[in-house]
């Protein structure tokens, strides 16, 4: 096998870097979460995708990113409810613009997701999906599409 330390050459051969895909995600209410699977799904077409992996990130520290069941809302309105109980709107806080609960549930559910891409598609289970969560709205978040082709 070749010595390839020190050598990064060989990498643009192996594994096609694409651009970043941004779009916008509107949002309604102060706490949501929007289902923004075809949204995702629709970068990685436009990027021309079939296999490889995503990074999905929202640039935001108030919002965050979850997979998780996109077949019942409920399961949404339920995370919610449990992330409210656990930070509380009115729990005492030192952030002079008094979205703390936000940006605390901002980081327990993190601002991005790596996934498998298949079929140019993101290669999730049956009941799957990806949801901007929102926790200090209504605003437009933005979210970035990174992908390693392979």
């Amino acid at each position: 096998m070749a010595n390839l330390s020190g050598d990064s050459r060989w990498l643009s051969h192996i594994i096609a870097f694409m651009p970043i895909e941004r779009f916008q995600v509107p949002t309604e209410a102060r706490e949501q979460m929007r289902d923004i699977t075809g949204d995702v799904n629709g970068a990685l077409g436009r990027l021309g995708v079939t296999t490889g992996i995503c990074q999905v990130f929202v640039s935001h520290t108030t919002a965050g990113l979850i997979v998780n069941e996109n077949a019942d809302p409920a399961v949404c309105s339920d995370m919610l409810t449990w992330l409210d109980s656990a930070v509380p709107q009115d729990m005492p806080s030192r952030h002079a613009e008094g979205n703390s609960p936000a940006h605390i549930k901002a980081t327990l559910v993190g601002q991005s997701v790596t996934l498998p891409v298949e079929n140019a598609r993101l290669a999730l289970g049956t009941w799957q999906g990806v949801f901007l969560a929102e926790f200090d709205g209504p605003r437009h978040r933005t979210v970035l599409v990174n992908v390693v082709a392979g």
